[in-house]
């Protein structure tokens, strides 16, 4: 068996070893295109490929595991070694990663009480559940048993996060119980109170960095007693956020000098090799001063495309990594063939409130609570109530709801709430109200205006007019609010708050309103979306569209018009758009379509839709 070892240096089988690695994502790329992802990055000269391994889609139910598809991680490891690339593994519990939730599973939060990342009983012992079905799949590759896994992280970034000694050693003895017998690494922001926060006994420091090389070295070199300078995550990007003005990009220049110089003092794992998709709702979230959820594209500026082309930066880092190492291997690959299938007319479409009782049964509560207590994970979830005692909507307010709520009177939009708004307590104006609500209601509308009344002094007047007070009041009148899971947070103390919908309540006129049907919409299930039923304009709605596959390629959904939402191919969730960028098209890999019939649903919440789409050969990420 080989060995690999950390010394003054890495050494495989006693000889000098010079990692240099590309991060790839195989659960952001779909299993067809492994191969010819590794392909191009032995091409490029790399010896080694990284990848995180995300919590949250092997176990998505606690107790319930997937390693299938896209979570196939031994196919992945099998494929790499084929291919003759070795291998660092981050195992997670956490993974960062612009991830949904850092890779932490939202069944985690049905623990009111729930601690991350910090020795809490029941956290770590919902990790080494997990490691008892994980590593079992996983150690078998490590090079010491034949394969090709070299090196093994511990956490991830941890002294960004805390410093919580005790946990961290639990994180290696956990891994080593459960057979991780590879040298460790942990890699932490390149400052000392990171590393002296994130590193822990029997595990080489490595520095998470995208310039300034020689000092960020000489800031790590303090903390590997005298082992090996690594970076492993070198960002030659970054990522985008919703409205963030355009897509995010690498100073070219700068990450060419940076990569030289790290090959001629150390080691390198560029971060990221190819970026791939955030498909379903997997992106994740960053909270500073605001929300700011990250687009679909994972696109990340890196040295491939998210559909796997070569850019310039990817020849450059060749010819740097050739430099110090010599003429890479020449392999073939040919790209995926890029296809417009063109514009595609709607077929069908369905009002959201028609078909709630189809997607979800509906659990019935005096009060309002979270996804995560009602089981639900990611998507939407339905408030639906009636206003029985309210005399209209003067004021409204949500307590403790996230991430981003769209709020309805009789099926008619009234307001939408986003982020800090929702905490605020909102003046609904009279004529707003009204023009959302019932024919009665708006005829005690014009009778209160043209009188000077207001809700709390018209009661009198309106019944002596002979006009319903009943009405009037609202009785009865359906009150909907649709909430949206916009991405939990994947970095920093704010991923212990969140819990997604309305968590505390909804206040109306200053007080609290009860009386809820509650709708789990994870939208796992569209293919009981019945588009016989009615349609209705300026609401949350689904729209069918078809086309023929024929000649396959990858294609990206232009969804120029539309609003926000989320789009779905043959029943597979390709992820969010929101008409503020700067992504503005969905990629769709070839593989995900078929030779004949094809259907795309979109889900759109704003009412703004134009009833077309495109697919169209060229990406557009702002």
């Amino acid at each position: 068996m080989a060995k690999f070892e950390i010394k003054d240096t890495f050494y495989l089988d006693g000889e000098p070893f010079k990692v240099i690695s590309g991060a790839f994502h195989f659960f952001r790329t779909v299993p067809e295109y492994w191969e010819d992802r590794l392909l191009k990055l032995k091409a490029m000269g790399c010896n080694t490929v990284e990848t995180y391994i995300p919590w949250n889609l092997i176990e998505p139910e606690q107790g319930r595991f997937n390693f299938e598809g896209m979570c196939d991680v031994e196919g992945f490891l099998k494929l790499a070694t084929k291919l003759g690339l070795y291998i660092i593994v981050r195992p997670s519990p956490y993974i960062c990663a612009e991830w949904e939730f850092g890779g932490l599973p939202a069944w985690l939060l049905k623990d009111r009480n729930m601690r991350l990342r910090v020795s809490y009983k029941p956290f770590l012992d919902a990790v080494e559940e997990y490691y008892k079905v994980l590593f079992p799949k996983i150690t078998g590759y490590q090079i010491d048993n034949g394969g090709n896994i070299i090196l093994m992280q511990v956490e991830n970034e941890y002294g960004y996060y805390a410093n919580d000694h005790e946990y961290m050693n639990t994180m290696v003895e956990l891994m080593r119980k459960h057979g991780v017998t590879v040298p460790l690494i942990t890699s932490d922001g390149p400052y000392h109170e990171s590393y002296r926060g994130g590193s822990v006994p029997g595990a080489l420091p490595t520095g998470n960095f995208g310039s300034g090389t020689e000092k960020r070295f000489g800031v790590l070199s303090e903390y590997t007693n005298g082992g090996p300078s690594m970076c492993a995550e070198f960002w030659v990007g970054w990522f985008d956020h919703w409205g963030n003005g355009g897509h995010m990009k690498g100073n070219l220049v700068q990450s060419c000098e940076d990569l030289d110089k790290m090959l001629e003092l150390g080691n390198v794992s560029i971060y990221m090799f190819e970026g791939g998709t955030n498909f379903g709702f997997m992106n994740g979230s960053n909270y500073y001063d605001a929300l700011t959820p990250d687009v679909t594209s994972y696109d990340y500026d890196g040295l491939l495309t998210e559909d796997g082309r070569i850019t310039e930066k990817y020849r450059k880092f060749k010819e740097i990594i050739e430099k110090h190492t010599g003429k890479a291997e020449v392999l073939e690959f040919t790209d995926a063939p890029r296809k417009s299938y063109g514009k595609l007319e709607c077929t069908g479409k369905v009002s959201l409130f028609s078909v709630a009782d189809d997607l979800s049964t509906p659990v019935k509560l005096s009060y309002t609570t979270n996804m995560e207590d009602l089981g639900q994970n990611y998507g939407y979830i339905l408030y639906r109530s009636h206003l029985h005692s309210e005399a209209g909507i003067a004021k409204l307010r949500l307590w403790e709801t996230a991430d981003r709520a769209n709020v309805f009177v009789d099926e008619n939009p009234l307001i939408t709430l986003y982020d800090k708004e929702l905490g605020s307590e909102h003046d609904i104006a009279l004529d707003k109200y009204l023009a959302c609500s019932t024919p009665a209601m708006m005829l005690a509308g014009k009778f209160m205006a043209e009188n000077g009344l207001t809700p709390e002094t018209a009661m009198g007047a309106i019944s002596e007019a002979g006009l319903s007070t009943g009405s009037f009041m609202g009785l009865n009148e359906k009150f909907d609010i649709l909430v949206e899971n916009m991405g939990r947070v994947n970095f920093g103390p704010m991923m212990e708050t969140q819990r997604k919908g309305i968590c505390r309540c909804v206040q109306i006129n200053g007080h609290m309103h009860n009386g809820w049907d509650i709708y789990t919409l994870p939208l796992d299930n569209i293919d009981k979306v019945d588009f016989d039923k009615e349609y209705k304009e300026n609401v949350p709605a689904f729209y069918r569209f078809e086309f023929e596959g024929g000649e396959k390629g990858d294609t990206f959904l232009d969804f120029e018009g539309w609003g926000k939402g989320v789009a779905f191919i043959n029943g597979f969730n390709l992820g969010r758009f929101w008409e503020i960028g700067p992504q503005k098209r969905l990629y769709i890999p070839a593989p995900l379509i078929r030779e004949g019939r094809n259907e795309i649903v979109i889900f759109e919440t704003e009412g703004k839709a134009p009833g077309t789409i495109e697919l169209k050969d060229e990406p557009d990420i702002g």
